[in-house]
């Protein structure tokens, strides 16, 4: 499975189209909203992670491009402190991607960062902050 955040924005021209349920039935492509602004008559903002096939994703993200829709990938990058990390293993059961497990028989939890989706729920569940979220210049403008 992939899995992406990406930041949408939409004309208001389509403000009233049920676009995004579309997604799910015409593409099989899953979506979690993660923030949305969007107003009748008037410009929207949306911040959704996409998870399914690869392929199923670019055939929807081209259905919503279709609309003018204009769409930005989000960058994060999820990054572990491996001084402050003391191997509890805390993060690898929130893990939905994978990248954090144990490796047996030595215990070891080891990161593996291409599997990493950036989706952030390790951060707060690590005891000790040795996992950090840092995110790219699309979704600082968000937060302001």
């Amino acid at each position: 499975m992939y899995s992406r955040i990406y930041v949408l924005r939409f004309p208001r021209e389509t403000s009233d189209k049920p676009i995004i349920s579309k997604l799910v039935k015409q593409y099989d492509v899953e979506f979690n909203i993660l923030k949305a602004t969007i107003l009748p008559h008037d410009e929207g903002l949306m911040v959704l992670e996409l998870t399914g096939h690869k392929n199923n994703i670019r055939e929807a993200l081209d259905y919503l491009k279709s609309f003018g829709v204009s769409i930005e990938s989000v960058s994060t990058i999820i990054r572990r402190d491996d001084d402050k990390c003391f191997q509890c293993g805390a993060c690898t059961g929130i893990c939905p991607a994978s990248a954090l497990y144990v490796q047996r028989p030595e215990m070891a939890v080891v990161f593996d960062t291409d599997k990493c989706t950036g989706c952030g729920l390790c951060v707060p569940v690590c005891p000790v902050r040795a996992m950090e979220v840092s995110l790219d210049q699309s979704v600082n403008a968000l937060k302001a």
